[in-house]
């Protein structure tokens, strides 16, 4: 089924009356996306629409403007249209908890893309295996250390987003587990509130106080733009320093294709909207998720029973210059064209 792209930045009422003159197969999803001033959310929107449409369901996006009560009126709304079901990212993790209970509670299953919700029930959470994008990082990382130095040796400045986000210090975790053992120096520093120019001036004050350092490891794409900025500024030409970094947003894949940057680290987002759809029926028909390995858009991603419910986490793949321009990686800003098949 082929659909138009509905993003809706009025009323609930204004998007249900265009979603009744759509096609439909099995029924209407809502997917409630926190803002669209960023492509990772914007892509989001594509990739749900997409694979929902790929098993039967027509998709309404509703845009919270990154704003947590206009997200709380958009589900109570919803609630009221009695759709299939909901898909959240949500603006405030909390905040939406009596909302969900109450579509719940109304017979509407609720699905979580991205962003983890732990103190309620919800039929299904698809994720990032952040610890797993930190040991996707490491083992690269000591593929790049070997080809520079002969074996894992060196040093890392490792640029961490805001260390109050679990993310970031998952991705920490996982690489700092996997680099245990191997002769390198790990220096970490914070870039507080993820913005960009405080990784800037780590990296510049670090290249200063520690002008051998081999590899830069940073937690964001947009915080590679920041050390490029600064390996520029230090008289530094691409791959004098290496640089890896994770969640594969464009500036990321740009900089692989300009030579600064060796390694992007994905944060799996078309994996994560595919996983939703080929649970999609399940959990609209209140059927069991059955735990186990399963094979996500070629990620093995692994589904488990948490006491929230069931919750698959998808890996991250690792993307070169050999591999840049694969449609599969959400930088490039194009749901892949591959079919996605319910689970039976």
């Amino acid at each position: 089924m082929k659909l138009s792209r509905r993003v809706f930045f009025g009323t609930v009422a204004a998007a249900a009356l265009a979603s009744a003159a759509a096609a439909q197969d099995k029924g209407t999803i809502y997917y409630m996306v926190p803002t669209l001033l960023d492509e990772f959310q914007t892509t989001s929107v594509d990739a749900i629409e997409k694979f929902m449409g790929d098993v039967g369901y027509d998709v309404v996006t509703l845009n919270a403007d990154n704003k947590t009560d206009i997200q709380q009126s958009q589900m109570s709304d919803t609630i009221l249209l009695d759709p299939d079901a909901i898909v959240i990212a949500p603006v405030d993790f909390n905040a939406l908890v009596p909302a969900i209970d109450e579509a719940r509670a109304a017979g509407i299953p609720v699905m979580i893309f991205d962003r983890q919700i732990t103190d309620t029930m919800i039929d299904l959470t698809s994720v990032a295996g952040t610890i797993e994008i930190g040991h996707v990082a490491a083992a690269e990382i000591k593929r790049l250390l070997t080809e520079k130095n002969g074996s894992v040796t060196g040093t890392i400045l490792q640029v961490l987003g805001d260390p109050g986000d679990p993310y970031t210090l998952d991705i920490q975790q996982g690489f700092e587990e996997r680099m245990e053992g191997d002769d390198v120096t790990i220096i970490t520093q914070p870039a507080m509130q993820w913005e960009a120019s405080n990784a800037g001036s780590i990296v510049a004050d670090e290249l200063l106080a520690t002008p051998d350092i081999d590899l830069i490891f940073v937690h964001a794409a947009h915080l590679a733009v920041a050390a490029v900025a600064s390996l520029e500024a230090a008289g530094k030409a691409p791959g004098d320093v290496l640089l890896v970094s994770s969640n594969g947003a464009p500036v990321g894949l740009d900089l692989i294709r300009q030579g600064w940057e060796q390694v992007e680290v994905e944060q799996p987002l078309f994996a994560q909207a595919a996983a939703l759809a080929m649970f999609a029926d399940k959990v609209v028909n209140g059927e069991e998720i059955e735990p186990g390995t399963y094979d996500v858009l070629g990620l093995q991603s692994e589904l488990t029973i948490e006491e929230w419910g069931p919750n698959i986490k998808i890996p991250g793949a690792a993307i070169t210059a050999d591999n840049v321009d694969e449609p599969r990686f959400w930088g490039n800003l194009q749901a892949p064209d591959d079919p996605i098949t319910p689970v039976e």
